[in-house]
């Protein structure tokens, strides 16, 4: 018996027909100031012949478009420095601050992941970030400091795509919902004094947002929940919310729905946070890793 009709309940064998119809338009596509070298056929490229460190108008606009098609892009050989790696960050609008991971000591905007034998790597979780906000980020600029010679790559997950391979029904199931969202969740045990807590309470309430959000400058619908900041779906009791929740996590996982960059110093991601989780693999534990990201305020999801 061929493996695409072996009925096994919940499993699914053989192509999602829809993702021949993303390729296709992906690969119509042309691009006057750069050339891009897909690393899947669905979701994210690598740009070449592009300087982060003076693009130009022109090349920020077309880079615009790549961005919302492919939803993440990679660039090779960008020595920028922080001053750099901000401005063309803020060609996307407006930079956010971090309330709890460390940031560089020149750059509140700038936070800096520094992994090595005593420091472990614990980003490897499917997750979008900053969740919990009422604002999350609309994308992130992530910087290559110091890479492993082997390890440490980051995989992404197109949402946009997980939602389209939902089955009918369970798109119709979650239709309409809402998720919150809870910083307490991945932060709140760093912190002890009690104040303190209680005052990033007030400052960051529970966030509630569209389980199926839509993307404001695509249109595309997106499933949008993670493990790492989603607490509960309003409206259901405790366990059936936990179900669903897994259940719907899981759909990251696919790997047709995702692309995995390889780090070398001085790459640079730049990742639309609406449409994409991420997950940082730590299987380069005890060698030393080095990471500077910057964040972009988004919008209120609806």
């Amino acid at each position: 018996m061929a493996a695409a009709s072996l009925p096994i309940e919940g499993l699914h064998f053989g192509p999602r027909s829809f993702l021949a119809e993303r390729a296709e338009a992906l690969e119509k596509l042309q691009w006057r100031h750069f050339e891009l070298r897909p690393l899947s056929p669905v979701v994210g490229a690598e740009v070449h012949g592009l300087d982060l460190r003076a693009p130009g108008a022109d090349a920020i606009e077309e880079l615009t478009r790549a961005f919302y098609a492919w939803r993440v892009l990679f660039f090779r050989d960008q020595a920028l420095a922080a001053e750099q790696q901000l401005a063309f960050a803020r060609n996307f609008g407006e930079l956010e601050e971090h309330p709890f991971l460390p940031a560089s000591a020149a750059h509140r905007e700038i936070v800096q992941f520094a992994k090595d034998e005593a420091v472990k790597g614990v980003e490897n979780n499917w997750h979008s970030d900053v969740s919990w906000r009422e604002k999350p980020s609309l994308g992130a600029v992530l910087r290559a400091v110091e890479a492993p010679e082997l390890g440490g790559d980051t995989l992404f997950a197109d949402m946009t795509l997980a939602w389209r391979g939902l089955s009918d029904e369970m798109k119709q199931r979650i239709e309409g919902r809402t998720a919150v969202h809870d910083f307490l969740q991945a932060f709140g045990h760093a912190i002890s004094d009690e104040a303190e807590l209680a005052r990033k309470r007030r400052e960051f309430p529970e966030a509630r947002h569209p389980l199926v959000r839509t993307h404001p400058v695509t249109g595309d619908r997106i499933l949008y929940l993670n493990r790492l900041f989603t607490t509960r779906i309003e409206g259901m009791e405790a366990a059936e919310s936990r179900r669903l929740i897994e259940t719907l996590c899981r759909e990251a996982e696919v790997p047709e729905y995702q692309c995995r960059f390889r780090w070398r110093p001085n790459s640079v991601a730049f990742w639309d946070n609406r449409a994409l989780q991420h997950y940082a693999a730590s299987d380069y534990w005890p060698k030393r890793r080095v990471m500077e990201r910057v964040a972009i305020v988004g919008e209120k999801p609806f």
